[in-house]
């Protein structure tokens, strides 16, 4: 709306004063303002509004994608009491909102930088609060506490963390994260819609009145374009990601090995396979192990199992540890029968294919190479196809240990530890290797181009780092040849002193004087939400689109060749050190991906 100006003449005794007054340029103002980032981007809660005005995205069938929508208090307080979507209308069809979930963006804080840290320490939003629970279909209730008559109990209801109502401050920003799945089968084509925010007056602050808002809802409109190729359900990446079982009872309060144990233990699973991540199988639900050695598969167990796999697409294997501690000869002869007979069962039921055993965590000591000889060459005797993991880099430590090699199939060494010369060494006589990350290493003076590396940073995996350092692996790995990603713990919240601590309060792991902020954590107990499971980040988000990625990858070297994926992947992950921190880049080499796709499938 233009400004109205005017021109009034005052006259005083000798002076004639002239004024210019705007008469609409505080109705011009807007109470509060909605911009769009994308998925690859972060603002604070005190940083200048910035974002584009619509809502933008390209995605496959089968295919998540993400934006956010900052909710901007430009001239008052606000309250946000509610957001939607409609349904996204296409030529040849309708993606319902039912496929749309929203989240609030929680704000945590980083106290102390994490070792080589990208960002300063402050408030990060991280944390996604889910507007609907998962478990039950419904809005997280928010905490209320009252009594009927003086002196009675509290009667209380809800929780302190939810997502809607929530204030916004003048001049502060609270983003909304929005993931849209595309189902299979969806048409191909051009689909749009409109986001809408509601919003109220906030309550009375110390020392005002309420400031009515006069605009109680603000939009922005949505569009989407499907491309016509589709993902597949499960992870074509190999990955591991570590177990959750251990910390549910100190978290959640359940009883060890009860039955809401382990139905908090398959929502953590769950929301592991919903971002392609391969989650842990459950104890539970495996063959049992007899004195001798040898299995035992229970029927119960075994459909248990069995749906587990089929229902949360995992492609991955992990083959349980021999559950005999000390590898004396005659449990030496118990764990071969327990590995052949284990590795019988996979192969019986098709599961064999991706199966791993994972010896060893860094073996920094000569003995611990020597440890991994034994274990493999066990493993080998049991079942000379049982593949054979160890946390290693494809280079020895020390030219004086024994070569470890003939007990070790899957290699996997940490990012900063990656030499391209002795990886294709090991992939050409039939190895795997798999990237690993923990903390912030560089490269070790062992490296044999320590002199040219010592001084690069690899991404880093912390929430003071930028977040494009978690979207990047998957294009590291398809350049180097590298078919897996492994990462020490997605639920790891606990210092070497103290135990378990609040990640909602302190959102690191501990190690020494250094704090590594998110390091092995991806997911935060839903106890503040009343959600027995976990709450997913804007980290395993920016996983989640890394691993999809690798499924353009995948289908374009199908039609292209893995060369001509190469060269294009380059442009983001030229090498070990140098990927872009660009996120337009980034979307931009996506698209060209899906567009090469595009054209070869015709």
């Amino acid at each position: 709306m233009r400004n109205s100006i005017y021109i009034r003449q005052i006259c005083i005794p000798g002076i004639w004063l002239i004024t210019l007054l705007s008469c609409s340029r505080e109705a011009s103002i807007p109470e509060a303002k909605l911009t769009v980032l994308n998925s690859m981007e972060r603002i604070s809660q005190d940083q200048t509004l910035f974002g584009t005005d619509q809502i933008s995205i390209k995605a496959a069938r089968n295919e998540v994608e993400s934006f956010q929508v900052v909710v901007g208090a430009v001239q008052k307080n606000i309250r946000v009491t509610g957001a939607e979507i409609t349904d996204l209308k296409g030529d040849d069809g309708v993606i319902a909102r039912e496929n749309v979930s929203m989240y609030r963006e929680e704000y945590v804080r980083v106290r102390r930088s994490s070792p080589r840290a990208q960002l300063p320490p402050g408030l990060f939003p991280d944390p996604l609060v889910p507007f609907i629970n998962p478990l039950t279909g419904k809005p997280v209730e928010p905490f209320n506490a009252y009594r009927k008559k003086w002196g009675e109990p509290f009667i209380k209801s809800g929780f302190e963390m939810y997502a809607v109502p929530f204030d916004v401050w003048k001049g502060q920003n609270q983003p909304i994260w929005v993931d849209v799945f595309i189902p299979a089968g969806t048409a191909a084509g051009e689909y749009r819609g409109v986001f809408t925010v509601m919003l109220g007056n906030v309550p009375e602050q110390f020392g005002s009145k309420i400031d009515t808002v006069k605009t109680m809802s603000l939009s922005v409109p949505v569009s989407l374009t499907v491309w016509d190729f589709e993902l597949p359900d499960g992870p074509t990446h190999k990955n591991h990601f570590g177990t959750v079982e251990w910390l549910i009872p100190g978290l959640f309060g359940a009883v060890p090995e009860s039955g809401r144990a382990l139905s908090i233990e398959l929502n953590y699973c769950k929301m592991m396979a919903d971002h392609r991540i391969n989650p842990p199988i459950p104890k539970s639900f495996l063959p049992t192990t007899n004195p001798d050695g040898s299995i035992k598969i229970i029927p119960e167990r075994h459909q248990l199992l069995k749906k587990f796999i089929e229902e949360l697409n995992v492609t991955d294997f992990q083959i349980p540890t021999a559950p005999f501690s000390e590898m004396t000869t005659s449990n030496r002869q118990k764990a071969i029968t327990y590995y052949r007979q284990f590795y019988s069962y996979l192969k019986e039921n098709g599961w064999e294919k991706r199966a791993y055993l994972y010896m060893l965590d860094e073996p920094n000591l000569a003995e611990n190479y020597q440890t991994v000889l034994d274990l493999g060459a066990l493993a080998h005797e049991a079942d000379p196809a049982i593949r054979c993991l160890v946390v290693e880099q494809t280079y020895k430590q020390d030219p004086s240990w024994p070569d470890i090699d003939p007990a070790v199939d899957i290699w996997c060494p940490l990012f900063a530890f990656i030499d391209s010369a002795s990886i294709n060494s090991k992939l050409k006589h039939g190895d795997e290797v798999w990237s690993y990350t923990a903390l912030s290493q560089r490269a070790p003076e062992y490296h044999p181009d320590y002199d040219k590396v010592k001084d690069y940073d690899s991404p880093y995996w912390h929430i003071d780092a930028k977040l494009t350092s978690y979207r990047v692996p998957a294009w590291l790995n398809w350049h180097y040849n590298i078919n897996g990603l492994l990462y020490w713990s997605s639920v790891q919240i606990a210092d070497s002193k103290t135990g378990l601590m609040d990640p909602w309060m302190l959102p690191a792991f501990t190690e020494s004087e250094s704090q590594f902020n998110g390091g092995g954590h991806l997911m935060y107990p839903g106890v503040p939400c009343g959600i027995d499971g976990p709450i997913s980040c804007i980290r395993l988000k920016n996983l989640r689109d890394s691993m999809e990625d690798w499924e353009y990858f995948a289908i374009l070297e199908k039609l292209a060749g893995k060369d001509a994926v190469k060269k294009i992947v380059a442009e983001v992950a030229p090498n070990w050190w140098a990927t872009s921190e660009d996120h337009v880049v980034i979307e931009s080499t996506r698209e060209r991906l899906a567009n090469e796709i595009l054209k070869l499938k015709k």
